[in-house]
């Protein structure tokens, strides 16, 4: 977040995607490197808009005040809708109701917000303040919303560059060839000198 003309880091954050994601993702993106995946804004594009979950926890580095984080997200958000031409009445009162689910709640170090992006388009937030998964969290119809909050951390113009890199090394290497038969033979030979 800038505050101030400074850079300041207030979060860390971890993307988490159900398993079904690599069979959705394989089809475009097997066999690309890393490097490949982290610069081309369609892969995560992918990410965010497929159709498999999506878990997001944003921990705390530093206290912020959920009034501060929502309207940053908030802001995030018009302004890629306004960009794209898709900024209605909907996404309006998705966000009154998001900054209302945050508006009372002030984040310690460590505390952490976790986002449930469901590809039926509903967005739960639930808040953790001492490490624990809550049961049941506040939970907003908007599928616009629910694919741009994950879009704002790692978009084309996302606050986290360490969570988009992260995806792109693990994807990679989760979407890597299989190796030929004759490497698979090869790495599982059994020495015989007994």
């Amino acid at each position: 977040m800038e505050i101030g003309g400074k850079f300041i880091v207030f979060t860390a954050i971890g993307v988490y995607l159900e398993d079904v994601a690599l069979e959705s993702l394989a089809g475009k993106w097997k066999g690309k490197a890393a490097d490949e995946l982290c610069v081309n804004p369609e892969f995560y594009r992918d990410i965010f808009t497929g159709n498999f979950e999506k878990f997001t926890r944003v921990t705390m580095v530093l206290p912020l005040t959920g009034q501060q984080y929502s309207e940053k997200v908030s802001e995030n958000c018009v302004n890629a809708w306004k960009a794209a031409g898709i900024y209605t009445e909907a996404e309006a009162a998705a966000l009154v109701k998001f900054k209302d689910i945050f508006k009372d709640q002030n984040f310690s170090t460590n505390a952490s917000i976790l986002f449930t992006h469901s590809p039926n388009g509903s967005l739960t937030i639930a808040f953790s303040m001492d490490g624990s998964i809550p049961e049941v969290g506040e939970v907003i119809e908007n599928k616009t919303l629910c694919d741009a909050v994950l879009e704002s951390i790692i978009g084309q113009h996302g606050v986290s560059p360490a969570a988009k890199k992260a995806l792109a090394v693990r994807l990679s290497d989760l979407l890597k060839e299989p190796p030929q038969a004759e490497e698979v033979k090869a790495d599982n030979s059994v020495n015989s000198d007994v």
